[in-house]
């Protein structure tokens, strides 16, 4: 399989990645994307972008010769009602889309599947939020099902995080849990992302793990929106 897509990418803005916008435009290019998103980290995160870093992300080109530039944000989800943290309408009207996630320095972890399930599913009724970043961490464990069902109702998108697979990372449980997830985005039709959550330039569009985790539970192609540009950038309400 060859992804077109990469809408989770990280800039030196959020403090704790190590390449430049164009760095990674240039990367995004070379591995054939056709479709790149800049979501740096929001400022509850130490280190992560202010909120006038947002703001202006307009900008930034929409196109840089063939490759479509998305405008996003990682947002914190900070509670277990799902609020995020972000809130400022002049800034979020800037952005294409929001992912939102669940990052311990911002929010504690909890062993109890319905808490977490809720602030997950209000999180996704956030009109803001398209993508729910890095599901499956065993730190943070919820009801696969219902999460697939809210992901259908409401159109948010759960993503399959390339870093989430590697060895560097610490995220405990991800390939078990994402087995679950995906059993039921199956069952219940509804498309997922694969992005690469890349904090370096030379990640970008660097998607063989995701690859291959899919490739070995044989999840359908047609669900896959990393295949489909066009597609993707229906479900998350986007014209370019």
């Amino acid at each position: 399989m060859k992804f077109y897509t990469d809408i989770h990418v990280h800039t030196i803005s959020s403090g704790h990645a190590y390449s430049t916008i164009l760095e990674n435009i240039t990367f995004a290019e070379k591995s054939g994307l056709k479709i790149l998103g800049i979501t740096d980290h929001s400022d509850f995160l130490p280190g992560g972008a202010h909120i006038f870093h947002f703001s202006n992300l307009k900008i930034v080109p929409r196109k840089v010769n063939d490759l479509i530039i998305l405008r996003g944000m990682e947002a914190n989800v900070m509670d277990y009602e799902g609020n995020i943290d972000i809130n400022e309408e002049y800034a979020l009207k800037s952005l294409d889309y929001v992912i939102a996630s669940f990052h311990p320095p911002c929010i504690e972890f909890c062993e109890d599947k319905s808490t977490v399930t809720k602030g997950i599913i209000g999180a996704m009724h956030n009109p803001w939020v398209k993508v729910i970043g890095h599901p499956g961490d065993n730190r943070y464990p919820f009801n696969a099902e219902e999460v697939v069902k809210a992901s259908k109702q409401t159109g948010v998108i759960l993503e399959i995080n390339d870093a989430s697979f590697k060895p560097t990372s610490v995220r405990p449980g991800v390939k078990e849990n994402l087995i679950e997830v995906l059993k039921y985005c199956n069952k219940y039709d509804m498309p997922i992302m694969a992005n690469t959550d890349a904090h370096i330039c030379w990640e970008v569009g660097e998607f063989s793990c995701s690859i291959a985790f899919l490739e070995e539970i044989n999840f359908p192609k047609e669900l896959i929106l990393n295949l489909y540009p066009e597609k993707l950038l229906d479900a998350l309400g986007i014209s370019i």
